[in-house]
């Protein structure tokens, strides 16, 4: 039994020597096809690809189709300063104390939710067309694009109010006529799928290019009208909101140019280069990046920066200093607040002479003229009944110190 038992010990520590080789010789099997894989898939893939990117996503990477990547990395900062500029409304949204300024909050997050979905589905027009793909694409770019112009549209409209009513509908108002306004475009959307994809059959990539700008036509109708109220934002009573309309004009403008470009380069600038198919998904893709960063630059920030800056503190006028305009310390005056009996009470106890200083000075001039100029200085009546104006009087003069007190007919009875 002892002799057994030596013998499987002596048995264990050789198969386990025999076994090793095998194992690494095993190994070095697998890592020779692995690595022999690689190499062709590495000869198969673009330049600029490495382990990990297969088609369909070599589009990413290509360095030979450069408008890829740049249409990358351009959406990718658009992504990165729309979530920042979100944050920052939502973080600041508490110190925002106007109420018109609060209402235009709303409508910004929604504009700033489908700006992100315009950079997220250029990243759709960098992957090899299939059919989920192509649905995809047909679905959401009308109804991303009618979020965007329908919060512009009720941004002209709350301006709009303002500078009539000066008074802004509420936020939640304006953010849900925005959605309501975006949901028509998604019901075209939806039924010309329906009409092409399962009536008819088609396939979801075969549509001509005239279909596809026909089914946005409410979406032009959208940015059209956003442009009408933005004129008509203009011409409001209060000067203060100018600012906000102007941006809102020149976004509008700026889209509709971006708009009649793409549409025509897309219908007819493909097929007069020859480049009808291959060109068409950079065209749209590069339309989606450039509308997107158009609606950060000229709205969403300069919106975000006007909402989110501290209203102008009152300063209060000066009403010593005599280098003012008499005419403003007047209307900055505060003499409206207080009644006329009041006021001219007030008055008279600056300037009321009593009896015994009257007398006073009489019998100080009388002296004077009997006396030679030798004669002792007047005494203390007279000194206290030198005309001196209060601060009441000069803030009625405009500023000015009058040189005599005014003069009353008779003495008034209060």
């Amino acid at each position: 039994m002892e002799k057994e038992h030596e013998a499987r010990h002596i048995q264990n520590p050789l198969c386990e020597m025999a076994s090793l080789p095998l194992l690494v010789l095993l190994l070095l099997t697998v890592a020779r096809g692995a690595t022999g894989q690689d190499s062709e898939n590495s000869e198969a893939l673009p330049r600029g690809c490495g382990w990990g990117f297969v088609r369909p996503y070599t589009l990413l990477c290509d360095l030979d189709s450069i408008w890829g990547v740049a249409v990358e990395s351009v959406a990718a900062g658009g992504v990165l300063t729309a979530l920042l500029l979100a944050l920052i409304l939502l973080c600041r949204f508490h110190h925002i104390s106007e109420a018109e300024k609060r209402s235009g909050v709303g409508p910004i997050l929604l504009l700033l939710l489908g700006v992100l979905g315009l950079f997220g589905l250029s990243f759709a027009y960098l992957i090899e067309q299939d059919e989920s793909l192509c649905l995809l694409r047909r679905a959401l770019w009308g109804l991303l694009f009618a979020v965007c112009f329908s919060c512009l549209l009720v941004q002209g409209v709350r301006l709009r109010r303002i500078g009539l009513e000066r008074r802004s509908p509420g936020g939640c108002a304006l953010t849900g006529l925005a959605l309501g306004l975006s949901a028509v475009q998604g019901i075209i959307a939806a039924e010309w799928l329906l009409l092409t994809v399962l009536r008819e059959g088609r396939a979801a990539c075969q549509y001509l290019p005239l279909d596809f700008s026909l089914a946005c036509s409410y979406v032009l109708v959208l940015l059209l009208a956003a442009l009408t109220a933005a004129c008509l934002a203009l011409c409001g009573k209060t000067h203060l909101w100018r600012c906000n309309a102007i941006w809102l004009l020149v976004t509008c403008l700026l889209s509709l140019l971006l708009w009649v470009a793409w549409v025509g380069f897309y219908l007819y600038g493909n097929a007069w280069f020859g480049r009808s198919p291959e060109w068409n998904d950079p065209a749209l893709a590069i339309a989606l990046v450039a509308q997107g960063w158009l609606l950060l630059i000229f709205h969403a920030i300069p919106e975000s920066h006007i909402c989110l800056r501290p209203p102008p503190q009152p300063t209060a006028p000066d009403y010593f200093d005599t280098s003012q305009n008499s005419t403003r310390l007047r209307e900055t005056s505060f003499d409206e607040d207080i009644p006329l009996s009041h006021r001219q009470f007030v008055e008279n106890q600056g300037y009321e002479y009593n009896d015994e200083n009257t007398a006073g000075v009489r019998t100080a001039a009388g002296a004077g003229q009997q006396k030679s100029n030798t004669a002792p200085r007047p005494s203390a009546p007279f000194r206290s009944n030198v005309y001196q104006p209060t601060e009441m009087t000069m803030i009625l003069n405009g500023g000015a110190v009058p040189s005599a007190p005014p003069t009353y007919t008779g003495r008034q009875l209060w």
